[in-house]
C-alpha cells in the first residue's frame, strides 16, 4: 500500500483516480489541482507516489516534474495525460518521470503502473 498524492485540476479525473486507488487499497494523502500546488503539497506530504496531469494550471507538468525532482531526486511520478503528444511526455520521462498512463483509464493498466513504479 502506497501513499499517493492525486494533482490533476478535473474533479472528475480525480474521483475516478480515487476510486481505483482505493481498489489497490492505496493510501490517498493529498490531492491538487495545480501545478504550484502540486510541487508544495509533494513537499510538504512526501507521498511515495504522484500522480501528475500533464495539463495543469499554474505550472504545466513538466515543470512540475522538473522542480520535483530537484527536490527528491528519487521521487515516482507517474504522468496522466489524455494527450498523444510523444515529445512532451518524452522530455518529462526523461527529466524525471516515472512512467506514464493514458486517458481514459483502465484500472488494471494504472494498478499495474503503480506498482511497477513502486518495485523500481
Amino acid at each position: 500500500m502506497a501513499k499517493i498524492l492525486i494533482a490533476d485540476d478535473s474533479d472528475a479525473i480525480r474521483l475516478v483516480l480515487k476510486d481505483i486507488l482505493s481498489i489497490g487499497e492505496h493510501d490517498i494523502i493529498g490531492e491538487s489541482v495545480d501545478g504550484e500546488e502540486s510541487i508544495s503539497m509533494y513537499k510538504d506530504l512526501k507521498p511515495d507516489m504522484i500522480l501528475l496531469d500533464l495539463a495543469m494550471p499554474k505550472k504545466d507538468g513538466l515543470t512540475v516534474v522538473k522542480e520535483i525532482i530537484e527536490f527528491d531526486p528519487n521521487a515516482k511520478i507517474i504522468l496522466i495525460t489524455a494527450s498523444d503528444d510523444q515529445k512532451i511526455i518524452k522530455e518529462c520521462l526523461t527529466h524525471g518521470a516515472s512512467s506514464y498512463v493514458s486517458k481514459p483509464f483502465d484500472f488494471k493498466v494504472v494498478l499495474k503502473g503503480i506498482t511497477d513504479v513502486l518495485a523500481k
